[in-house]
């Protein structure tokens, strides 16, 4: 509720810092421009639900800010919340005496709202050379801090990737366009000065000196005030601090030795951070991303069950039992914990892992293996160029095949093929084993379709060997880099390898298993029984002469 309360909030206040923005940059149109749209969007401004929704996002994200300040347990920031705590806390101070000269002078004096008589002179005031840099400032820190926000809660999004140019041209143009219009407005404000007494007929609707100590008076006493708060905070923690050390400690355990111990209140993750422990967190632990969950374990009572935040994360992605969030787990006892995510992945590639298979797990898949016959002997009488091009182009073939039934290409490893069935969505072997098996069809199809394009310019024909096999295999995440996806091994794999290799033996296109037979309820081809590596008793399969006169499955 408080993370909810903080972006509505936040969400409010970058709905008015863009309305505002927009407007200072049409000043790039004209001074005249700007005002008329003003006096448009004024009336709407000044209303009651919208100030009261104003002030009422101001003070919640700044207690909110305070709060979430004082509920960390270690200053340890990364520097995106570096800068978005500094910023966060200096935009206060640079805002006060601005809203208090322009929004509460024109409430309470009258002051005339307008980009001549208001804005521009507060910027380029031949009495305060400061003015339109202390006015830039507070539009950077205010649009910086916002950008941050957003991208912090965005980039969890999945739509985020194909939006973000749009959205980074956004961020840059509008506050340069802003900017922009701040020098455009001082060029006005000079050619206007020759104008008999402009600038002193422009003040005639500005507070009075008298008027104008007061609300110099009330910006030094918010700021003041926000200096204690921050201050109390501060000197809070510490005192919380003192009162955990005299609690108790936590011994936390980590994979590679490491251990940490920190006083009872203390989430995982923020014990991971206090001792400088790589730990993934794409949300900045707020337990939203589910990077940085941990396998833990513990005696009985020492672990809080799961709160509803969590619960809710957790029920997401299907995390077994021993799984929690490190950023919400705040053990009462000893405890070791195996953080699941390398920290070292950049955070798309962290948000990659969307459930635990990626990470690991067995399920009941399909694997097929393909294998072109004799082509060594092929390539080595062709130019090098030729043998490129024959090979995109069944490997295009291939692909086309497997993806057209339902499956995903895993790997290609020389002139052989390695496809996965039966990866996506809920667990269904039997739908698999129908994929598999039409994917092989399509395969051999593939293959008499290249050899009446190819068979003339090659003086050969393509001839290739496929083996499928049903079983439990460990999926998972694998590789290094550029080079990790998502891929299947096991005792299952190894035999779907070894079935496409026999396919020498029984001079034939596909051998299959029973398994993967019985899985789709069809039942082909002449049955063996091959002695398999590893396995103490014969596998039952079946030689299929031509896959491509298997029957067709024709797929919703």
């Amino acid at each position: 509720m408080v993370r909810r309360l903080h972006l509505v909030s936040g969400l409010v206040l970058f709905a008015y810092l863009v309305v505002h923005l927009t407007n200072h940059a049409l000043v790039l149109v004209s001074i005249e421009a700007a005002d008329r749209w003003l006096r448009i969007i004024h009336p709407i401004l000044i209303s009651w639900p919208v100030t009261a929704a104003l002030v009422a996002a101001i003070l919640a994200h700044v207690g909110l800010a305070l709060w979430a300040l004082w509920s960390r347990r270690t200053l340890r920031f990364t520097g995106y919340e570096a800068v978005q705590y500094a910023l966060g806390f200096a935009l206060p101070l640079l805002l006060a005496p601005h809203i208090l000269h322009t929004r509460v002078a024109d409430s309470l004096y009258g002051a005339n709202w307008g980009y001549f008589r208001n804005v521009l002179l507060v910027a380029w005031d031949p009495g305060n050379p400061w003015g339109a840099w202390q006015l830039a400032a507070t539009v950077l820190c205010a649009w910086v801090h916002a950008v941050i926000g957003l991208r912090g809660w965005l980039r969890l999004k999945p739509w985020y990737p194909r939006a973000q140019p749009v959205l980074l041209a956004v961020a840059v143009l509008l506050p340069a366009l802003s900017l922009g219009a701040l020098v455009s407005g001082r060029d006005a404000i000079a050619r206007r000065v020759v104008e008999a007494d402009f600038v002193a007929k422009a003040r005639l609707s500005a507070p009075t000196p008298a008027d104008a100590a007061v609300l110099d008076a009330i910006a030094v006493n918010a700021r003041l005030g926000l200096l204690a708060a921050i201050a109390i905070v501060l000197l809070t923690r510490q005192l919380r601090w003192w009162l955990h050390h005299r609690q108790g400690q936590v011994r936390i355990s980590y994979p590679d030795g490491a251990t940490v111990t920190v006083p009872q209140g203390f989430s995982v993750l923020e014990a991971s951070w206090l001792r400088g422990i790589p730990h993934a967190a794409v949300c900045g632990g707020r337990g939203r991303c589910s990077t940085c969950r941990v396998r833990v374990r513990a005696a009985p009572g020492t672990l809080p069950p799961p709160g509803p935040e969590e619960a809710r994360v957790l029920a997401r992605i299907g995390a077994p039992a021993d799984t929690r969030l490190a950023c919400q787990l705040r053990p009462t006892g000893a405890c070791a914990v195996d953080p699941l995510l390398d920290a070292a992945q950049p955070a798309r590639a962290l948000m990659r892992f969307a459930t635990p298979r990626l990470l690991g797990a067995e399920r009941e898949i399909v694997v097929a293996f393909a294998d072109l016959r004799d082509f060594t002997r092929l390539s080595e009488q062709r130019l090098p160029f030729d043998v490129v091009h024959l090979l995109n182009g069944y490997f295009r073939a291939m692909g086309q095949a497997v993806e057209a039934s339902g499956g995903r290409v895993d790997k290609f490893i020389g002139d052989g093929v390695m496809a996965l069935f039966g990866t996506e969505g809920a667990p269904d072997l039997a739908a698999a084993c129908r994929d598999g098996l039409e994917a092989a069809r399509r395969m051999a199809l593939a293959i008499e379709a290249l050899n009446q394009g190819l068979g003339a310019e090659y003086g050969g024909k393509l001839r290739i060997g496929i083996g499928l096999h049903a079983g439990p295999a460990i999926l998972g995440e694998m590789g290094h880099g550029r080079t990790m996806g998502l891929t299947a091994i096991g005792d299952t794999v190894n035999t779907a390898s070894r079935l496409e290799a026999a396919c020498k033996e029984y001079g034939c296109e596909l051998v299959v298993s029973e398994a993967v037979l019985a899985g789709a309820g069809v039942d082909l081809g002449e049955p063996h029984a091959l002695a398999v590596r590893g396995r103490a008793e014969p596998l039952a399969i079946r030689a299929v002469a031509r896959a491509s006169a298997l029957p067709e499955r024709r797929r919703a």
